[in-house]
């Protein structure tokens, strides 16, 4: 996950061997992976082997530890703690060491984890209890070719991606997105993660049957040259492919966590509890010397890259600042707000009781379980002193995390300049009807849900709810006064007329140029008819539209007790400036263009405001 070095990693997501097949073939069971392992009891308490895994979040964890073995002074050894970090990017023996007692502590991803539940859960000792959400993905990305404008696109194509990992999961999400079933696509996986031929970006930048790749961010910026940019064909990147998913949109898809054994949690709350709140006082030291490091430079920081790249080795990081430093950067921390809003907002549509219905979901969908087998949630009590007495950063904050102001200037700069539909990921509509100014959840629920679902998990993307005018009325009048003036002439019989303006034709259907003539001038000054008002007055209307959908959805979310950003739904008039059909000729066409338009759109850094967690 997240950038890495650009040499081959034995990465996490190298765990399951699967049958490389397309379409709906179902994986191979995790249980029959892991094979026939005894359960024994864990005995072995100091030092406690924790496993650990290629990625930013885990760097936290070093830093509390002083390296692989606590050190004094260190976070863990003020708390009395004494572990033994081990490696971990071998799930399948991951697992085997948790089922057998080597270790109470299982680290991967919750989708991940819901693949091994049913390994784990056929023993009441060993079933897993979820004691902390670690971090969040930002770097992880689908990469596609030109012809895929949006996730829509993918229906019917050929996708490649390692087999299992936290690919599979995130896959699944955008699958969810564009309301396209696994059936519907064509599907290889790849044996490797990155670096060799048979990783995903070396078989899509290979074979041009293949639609799209899931990379990491170095394969990502080789393909495409960058999160914005399109590929050139030069320097090895592929000629148009571009980034059609990013984690730094959809930020609440890839969820990383440590478990522990039931039996474990149940005698050791007390160690549990002190090593949970340990990594998450490491995560605010962190951020905080990050942050300094970005600024000014910081000493600290750098001697803390140097221990992780001398714990993964320097195949692995090959450069402190681009490769140890990138993996860092992928990766947003959640730290105690995220953990308490993930645990205890039961209604949070990614807190743990939707991460675990929709990671048994993929699980059995795909073959890796036969049988839902369920987690268990943290139970800490994070208003204790070992938490609220100890951290620092614990106060959730405004949760505004758009300027509403410069996300409204961009979009309307991306409507003029034709920039739209690049930083959209998909877009779908609702109509209505003429001189309709209510929306009510009654009878658009399903797709204020779907609004809502998107805007949880594409933290970092906004949806712009754009109203669109029929153009009708404003088409009347510019003949009208047009040809009042004498600047407009028709000819042909009706049903086909032809039009002329000061001598060179004019097609009612190009839309661009008609608004351009309007905003201008050319047909003001005719007795009782005004095409620039009727215009505005149609712009206006769509705006006035589209905050009445917005309402309405911010009410439904009331309603349902669904709490999130408000700042990533705004709300915009396009009036009469994308027609469905330019010239309507009757009543059901001018209705097609009488819509409410909602787009899950990518925004710039700056129209965000920076936060140490994301929950």
């Amino acid at each position: 996950m997240g950038k890495i070095g650009k040499t081959f990693i034995p990465s996490i997501t190298l765990f399951l061997c699967f049958v490389c097949t397309s379409g709906f073939a179902r994986e191979q069971n995790f249980k029959k992976l892991v094979g026939s392992t005894r359960v024994s009891n864990v005995t072995k308490k100091s030092p406690m082997e924790v496993p650990f895994i290629t990625w930013g979040g885990d760097i936290a964890t070093f830093y509390a530890n002083g390296g692989l073995k606590t050190k004094p002074g260190t976070i863990f050894a003020k708390l009395g703690l004494n572990l033994k970090l081990t490696p971990g990017d071998d799930f399948i023996q991951q697992v085997r060491n948790y089922l057998s007692g080597k270790t109470p502590f299982l680290r991967g991803t919750f989708r991940m984890i819901g693949m091994a539940s049913e390994a784990i859960g056929s023993d009441p000792r060993t079933k897993g209890v979820v004691i902390m959400q670690m971090t969040w993905s930002a770097g992880d990305h689908m990469v596609s070719r030109k012809h895929i404008r949006t996730v829509r696109d993918l229906k019917g194509k050929t996708i490649v991606l390692q087999k299992g990992g936290p690919h599979v999961g995130m896959l699944d999400d955008i699958l969810k997105t564009a309301r396209i079933k696994w059936d519907h696509i064509n599907v290889i996986w790849a044996d490797d993660l990155t670096g060799t031929k048979k990783s995903p970006a070396e078989m899509f930048r290979r074979n041009k049957k293949i639609d799209a790749c899931f990379v990491i961010s170095p394969d990502m910026i080789g393909l495409s040259g960058g999160l914005t940019n399109k590929g050139t064909g030069a320097e090895g990147t592929v000629k148009g492919a571009r980034v059609l998913v990013s984690t730094a949109e959809l930020s609440r898809s890839i969820a990383d966590v440590y478990v522990v054994r039931k039996d474990f949690y149940d005698k050791n709350k007390e160690l549990i509890t002190k090593f949970v709140a340990g990594y998450l006082k490491a995560c605010e030291e962190v951020i905080d010397l990050k942050k300094q490091y970005e600024a000014r430079g910081s000493a600290k920081y750098m001697k803390l890259l140097k221990l992780a790249q001398n714990i993964y080795g320097k195949d692995v990081m090959p450069t402190l600042e681009d490769d140890v430093h990138g993996l860092l950067s992928d990766c947003t921390f959640v730290g105690h707000p995220g953990n308490v809003a993930f645990f205890t907002r039961k209604k949070s549509l990614h807190g743990f009781n939707a991460f675990e219905k929709a990671a048994l979901n993929l699980a059995v969908g795909r073959g890796y379980a036969s049988i839902r087998a369920g987690l268990f949630p943290s139970g800490l009590d994070y208003n204790s002193s070992t938490f609220k007495g100890y951290l620092t950063k614990t106060t959730a904050g405004s949760g505004e995390r758009f300027r509403a102001e410069a996300v409204i200037k961009e979009i309307e700069e991306l409507s003029s300049g034709g920039g739209l539909d690049d930083r959209t990921i998909i877009s779908f509509t609702i109509n209505f009807e003429p001189n309709q100014i209510q929306f009510s959840a009654a009878r658009y629920g399903a797709e204020y849900q779907r609004v809502l679902e998107m805007a949880d998990k594409y933290g970092n993307a906004i949806i712009a709810i754009r109203g669109h005018s029929d153009p009708t009325k404003t088409l009347l009048d510019l003949v009208k006064a047009g040809m009042q003036k004498g600047h407009l002439k028709r000819s042909g019989s009706r049903g086909n007329y032809r039009y002329s303006f000061k001598g060179k034709s004019l097609n009612l259907k190009a839309t661009k140029k008609i608004i351009k003539l309007v905003q201008g001038g050319s047909f003001d000054g005719a007795a009782g008819i005004n095409p620039r008002q009727t215009m505005q007055a149609a712009l206006n209307l769509s705006k006035e539209r589209a905050e009445a959908v917005r309402d309405s959805i911010l009410k439904h979310a009331q309603k349902k007790g669904i709490r999130f950003d408000t700042s990533q739904i705004q709300a915009l008039g396009a009036g009469i400036r994308e027609p469905f059909v330019a010239k309507p000729t009757s009543m059901d066409e001018a209705k097609q263009n009488m819509r409410v338009e909602f787009r899950l759109m990518r925004v710039t850094a700056e129209a965000a405001k920076k936060s140490d967690f994301d929950f």
